[in-house]
């Protein structure tokens, strides 16, 4: 990878022209996506934009065109995962494409969800160039139709099934992440909590203000009942 300031001209129109064959060649089918498919990205993004706030580092992009050298063939490698996660102090930017030469870092994990009635993809043509040619060392692949959710490593050269801790969670360590089956979607764990969806976060929030907003009722009227009290006190000790 290269970490140039000025990255070589003619490398970057390379680029740019196989993402403009790239997207010439996609057929209409593949902007239709299956609901259960789109769900589960939007859990995914507002997870870890949850964790950026904490992790600026884990940067997590959408269906974002990855696109590297492959040896000695003359046509650049291509894919598209669902979601991609690139851990790197600086922002990343990377409009229509991601350009592995042209970046100061490469994915650390992948994800993609396999429905049923989402036929865009070739997962296992997928699963071939994250293992053997971008090395992604992470890899997360779910079935939302039967609820097979499993994380891969890179271990001795080879995808590995993560096993499920003490929680039944599958955890990736470096970015202090889990992933496990909640309610039938994938949901993630950061540092050991379960990271909210904005729904969720909302009521809790409005739970939050509500309690808030009782406690300082209670308060006001705990004060007015003892001012009352007093007075009668008051009241009473008159001869």
């Amino acid at each position: 990878m290269s970490t140039a300031a000025t990255p070589d001209p003619q490398l970057v129109r390379m680029y740019e022209r196989a993402e403009q064959d790239y997207l010439r060649s996609l057929p209409l089918e593949h902007f239709m996506e299956a609901t259960d498919h789109a769900t589960q990205r939007e859990i995914t993004l507002e997870s870890f934009a949850l964790i950026r706030a904490h992790r600026p580092d884990v940067q997590c992009f959408n269906e974002l065109l990855v696109q590297y050298p492959r040896g000695k063939r003359k046509k650049l490698g291509q894919v598209v995962p669902d979601n991609m996660v690139v851990v790197h102090p600086v922002p990343i930017e990377a409009r229509g494409s991601f350009n592995l030469s042209l970046q100061p870092a490469a994915p650390f994990l992948v994800l993609e969800y396999v429905s049923k009635y989402n036929k865009r993809k070739d997962y296992d043509d997928n699963y071939e160039k994250y293992h053997k040619e971008l090395r992604v060392p992470y890899y997360l692949l779910f079935y939302p139709d039967n609820q097979d959710l499993t994380v891969f490593r890179q271990a001795g050269g080879k995808y590995v099934s993560v096993t499920p801790n003490e929680y039944g969670r599958l955890a990736i360590p470096e970015l202090e992440l889990e992933a496990a089956l909640l309610d039938s979607w994938v949901r993630f764990w950061f540092r050991g909590e379960l990271l909210p969806l904005p729904g969720e976060l909302l009521m809790q929030l409005n739970a939050e203000q509500q309690a808030r907003v009782a406690a300082e009722r209670r308060a006001a009227d705990a004060e007015t009942e003892v001012a009352r009290l007093r007075e009668e006190l008051a009241r009473a000790k008159q001869p």
